[in-house]
């Protein structure tokens, strides 16, 4: 079987690794460009462009397919029995759609119709799900609507983070593919649609999702910092200040008067943060604004707080 392999970052690289493994061909690889990253924006290739070029792959990096003719061309000159499609971060058109024979493949780390949408890892988690999958379609022109070929279930553990979910399921999504192609090729798979009454959304991250809104109960925050974790991760203000929080616990304080969304309560070196329902939050390590990361209690010896402070302000 010759396969075309479409992916862009580290969670698509066991999927193309695994299909080499098996002895698929795969002459091509198409990805995004190379970007710049992080502070010295330097320009950095995509994981899955370094792994092709590991295994010697010729790869593809257009800025844009919908009406690329020279991927068109190069595409219809490989007849690649099936596109593999995984994280790669663009919408697939028509034209490429109905080019293989047993058509685009595409696995999301969900299990669909549940968390359609670009972050179906961190909103599972976020949302307090405990389990989520993940999911082998056949691409149509809709937004994760495409018919379901097979799926497989993960356990998510109360204190695993959308990082810990991340490596975990690529690679379960990286066998479900490869059995997803056995059984194309023997032809006993069904596909099936998908009920779009039961669809949710998983959209894409944004800064201001890792707001903490402290008058959401405490194990609300305490998942969303779950499944945002590092980014957009879980912040506040303090005195007008970004304060991040890199580590925060669900906890009781015994004979505590309830307070405030967002009131502190300060005891020996420990910050607690009161939250909705009459819960509260252990803040454990938190990051001021243009300063390193730190425990609570450093946190407090360089920033005195006194109980009856408020986040938020």
């Amino acid at each position: 079987m010759k396969l075309v392999f479409c992916g862009t970052p580290s969670f698509a690289v066991p999927t193309l690794k695994l299909a080499l493994r098996a002895g698929y061909e795969v002459p091509l690889v198409v990805t995004q460009p190379d970007r710049p990253v992080g502070r010295e924006q330097q320009l950095t290739p995509p994981p899955i462009k370094t792994a092709a070029m590991e295994a010697g792959i010729r790869i593809l990096q257009p800025e844009k397919i919908k009406a690329n003719a020279d991927l068109r061309l190069e595409l219809e000159g490989i007849e690649p029995d099936a596109i593999l499609v995984v994280a790669y971060g663009r919408i697939i058109p028509p034209w490429m759609l109905g080019l293989p024979r047993l058509g685009c493949l595409n696995l999301h780390a969900s299990l669909l119709p549940k968390y359609r949408g670009a972050a179906p890892i961190q909103w599972a988690v976020a949302n307090g799900e405990p389990a989520t999958g993940a999911t082998t379609m056949l691409l149509n022109e809709g937004l994760d609507t495409g018919d379901i070929l097979l799926q497989r279930e993960m356990a998510i553990a109360p204190s695993m983070t959308a990082t810990d979910l991340f490596p975990l399921l690529a690679e379960m999504g990286a066998d479900l593919m490869m059995e997803t192609l056995r059984q194309l090729d023997a032809g006993t798979i069904a596909p099936r649609k998908q009920d779009d009454s039961k669809a949710t959304l998983a959209p894409i991250l944004t800064r201001e999702d890792g707001r903490m809104d402290f008058s959401r109960p405490a194990m609300t925050l305490y998942n969303r910092w779950r499944g945002f974790e590092p980014w957009p991760g879980a912040w506040t203000t303090l005195h007008g200040k970004k304060l991040a929080v890199h580590r925060l616990l669900p906890t009781e304080v015994r004979g505590a008067r309830t307070r405030p969304p967002g009131e502190l309560l300060i005891e020996q070196g420990t910050i607690f943060a009161a939250c909705g329902d009459a819960t509260w939050l252990e803040l454990v390590e938190v990051q001021p604004e243009g300063k390193r990361r730190m425990t609570a209690g450093d946190f407090l010896r360089g920033h005195p707080l006194e109980t009856g402070a408020r986040f938020g302000s």
